[in-house]
């Protein structure tokens, strides 16, 4: 059995402190891409990806391959990809070179709100995220979030492959 360190009173405050900003600056943003192309959060980081993909002349991606650079799991990502291909924002396709795989490409009316949700999104990340926080403390913050997530990808990689 392992001993557990417990936080002193500063670290629980540093932790429940972010904690805290991250979950309302999230929340907050889901509500501003709803607002703006009734959008949630999970469902624009998707046809972010996509659209980035469908820039660069690559307008099929493999499912499994968007979960990983999301970082979902293969069911959470099953059933938004469903719900958004029914609202037609994207397109499920089999994939010819693997019968269990999945390609998926973003739709017209998927770009279309992605495109929507831009500057509304953009305005909140500047006025709630970089307007606050000096040039020094945005490298503080980059370097903190590569050092917390180094810490983390050994176990996102283990979790197998999303399809």
């Amino acid at each position: 059995m392992t001993n557990t360190r417990e936080m002193d009173d500063r670290e629980n405050a540093v932790w429940r402190g972010f904690v805290s900003a991250t979950q309302q600056l999230v929340s907050s943003l889901d509500k501003q891409l709803v607002q703006d192309a009734q959008l949630s959060g999970p469902e624009h980081a998707v046809l972010t990806a996509l659209a980035e993909h469908a820039e660069q002349s690559d307008t099929l991606v493999r499912a499994r391959d968007l979960g990983l650079s999301l970082g979902w799991d293969r069911s959470r990502l099953s059933h938004l990809l469903k719900r958004m291909e029914a609202r037609g924002l994207l397109e499920r396709t089999s994939c010819p070179s693997d019968a269990r795989g999945l390609d998926v490409q973003i739709t017209a009316d998927g770009l279309e709100a992605v495109q929507q949700a831009s500057s509304g999104y953009t305005e909140f990340v500047r006025t709630h995220f970089f307007d606050v926080l000096t040039p020094e403390e945005q490298d503080a913050l980059a370097s903190v979030s590569r050092k917390i997530k180094s810490t983390l990808e050994p176990q996102c990689d283990s979790e197998g492959p999303t399809s």
